[in-house]
């Protein structure tokens, strides 16, 4: 498990490497509330070699996209896989977040 970071334009990009569960959900939250600290205002989060994402996982989601709409930014979130796709769709989560299917997507107009 582990997070990748990265700067494409002037989007954030944090690509979400295994799982996403309540071991390592902080230092996901860490990373992006440093960077909103610093001036960032654009978040993608890459859930393309993502496969699972449990209850905390979603929390830390929701929270982090209410801080950075509060901060005048937005936080997208692309590649959900078919399981992540209905979990957000169960949640009513889909409602909350722009998903896309790709990174390119999720980066275009952001």
């Amino acid at each position: 498990m582990g997070f990748q970071v990265e700067k494409v334009s002037d989007v954030l990009v944090v690509d979400v490497e295994g799982q996403l569960i309540v071991g390592n959900r902080q230092e996901l939250k860490q990373k992006v509330l440093e960077e909103l600290e610093n001036g960032e205002r654009k978040f993608v989060v890459d859930f393309e070699k993502t496969g699972y994402i449990d209850s905390s996982g979603l929390g830390v989601l929701v929270s982090l996209s209410k801080k950075v709409r509060e901060q005048g930014g937005e936080l997208r979130l692309a590649n959900l896989n078919e399981d992540l796709k209905t979990l957000f769709e169960l949640t009513k989560l889909d409602t909350l977040f722009h998903i896309a299917d790709s990174r390119e997507a999720a980066l275009k107009d952001l």
